[in-house]
């Protein structure tokens, strides 16, 4: 039985984040399948347990946050934390690129890190998983109450397509210029248990569903769960994965706040015993292939307009109504930025440009290519 709004106590929305980011050599500019032990070694010194961790490719490496009050000290500990993996990386000549994909990196060349988990991974998906050199970011949300977290998962889902069109950063797939502003998750669609979250009527059918693949031996938990959206199965979070990871922390920090005040606003509208409107599927999923395909350029469809409408005049509507919650939580400014990511481009359209330039300029396919990746190590720096 779901908790009645009477008896909801506020949840924290603390927030946690974390992002992928691929390793490059600086000279080559391709990415390194096999970094030295002691990269890692000297990482996990520097900033602590559980803050940095190897990924499933030798060629990636994963950083995040404490748990943090507010979105500043997510910017705080962002910040802080690529810093220190690129002060330790240049010891070794090499460079983190928060980039979702590499853009001429192939992926038959790289190698997965040593550790039974990720044998188990490589034994069981095989070829789909040995393609995964993509890097994403996940953004958790405190929400402490089971039943909460399960009504806000499903009602969150239609916000989505919005996040992912403002995080693009990966046009480019092995020296191809894809088409796509978002081809990671083309990738990461051929993994199974990935995609739009299934709707719930209870915390305790979500239980159910993963128990069901638990006890039937096909996963170990619910961390082998990797839909767009999902509760944490290892915190009393929602956790955000469907977005791209941004080269710029500006980005990244604007996604944060949008994501929190998302969330806040369903559980206000809660409160006053309101919801939002339930649309299928389908529908979501046609917004979330519209923003994989064009970002930001294209605009989404207003289910409840029935038309097409320009992420301009979507995101005005969105800061309009999370207007509140963006007060309430101190982050106003970060989630106006959306503004400026739509303004100037996101990292998919930037790449795409650095590209278009360097070849209009007469540089080689190459070349073109390592500009894409210069221009990306020096925005993952930008800031911090």
């Amino acid at each position: 039985m779901m908790v009645t709004p009477m008896t909801l106590k506020d949840p924290s929305f603390t927030l946690g984040a974390e992002e992928e980011y691929l390793l490059v050599d600086v000279e080559t500019r391709d990415l390194v399948s096999e970094p030295p032990a002691d990269l890692m070694k000297k990482c996990e010194a520097a900033l602590g347990e559980g803050q940095v961790s190897p990924e499933f490719l030798q060629s990636q490496i994963e950083i995040g946050t404490p748990v943090c009050k507010s979105v500043a000290e997510v910017r705080k500990e962002l910040r802080h934390l690529r810093k220190t993996v690129a002060d330790v990386a240049r010891e070794y000549g090499l460079a983190p690129m928060a980039a979702s994909t590499h853009p001429f990196a192939e992926w038959t060349k790289q190698h997965h890190t040593d550790k039974e988990r990720y044998h188990t991974i490589a034994k069981d998906l095989q070829v789909v998983v040995r393609r995964m050199i993509i890097c994403g970011m996940h953004v958790h949300v405190g929400i402490e109450d089971d039943e909460l977290r399960i009504d806000i998962l499903n009602q969150a889902s239609y916000f989505l397509p919005h996040l992912l069109a403002l995080s693009t950063s990966s046009p480019f797939w092995q020296s191809e210029q894809t088409g796509l502003r978002s081809y990671r998750l083309s990738v990461f669609d051929e993994l199974p248990r990935t995609g739009l979250p299934p709707q719930f009527s209870s915390y305790s059918e979500y239980e159910r569903t993963i128990a069901t693949l638990v006890n039937a031996g096909l996963i170990e938990d619910g961390t082998k769960i990797w839909w767009d959206l999902r509760p944490s199965a290892r915190f009393p979070t929602l956790e955000m994965r469907v977005t791209d990871v941004c080269p710029l922390l500006d980005d990244t920090i604007c996604i944060v706040a949008l994501f929190q005040c998302i969330c806040r606003m369903l559980y206000r509208l809660r409160r006053r015993n309101q919801r939002w409107r339930y649309y299928a599927a389908f529908l979501i999923n046609e917004n979330r292939w519209r923003a994989q395909r064009y970002g930001t350029t294209e605009g989404l469809v207003d289910y409840g307009r029935g038309e097409l409408v320009p992420s301009a005049d979507l995101l005005s509507e969105l800061l309009e109504l999370i207007g509140e919650d963006a007060e309430a939580l101190g982050c106003v400014d970060e989630v106006t930025h959306a503004k400026t990511i739509i303004k100037r481009g996101t990292s998919a359209e930037r790449q795409v440009k650095c590209y278009e330039d360097a070849k209009a300029a007469g540089k080689s396919e190459e070349d073109a290519l390592k500009a894409v990746v210069d221009q990306l190590l020096t925005e993952t720096l930008t800031g911090i």
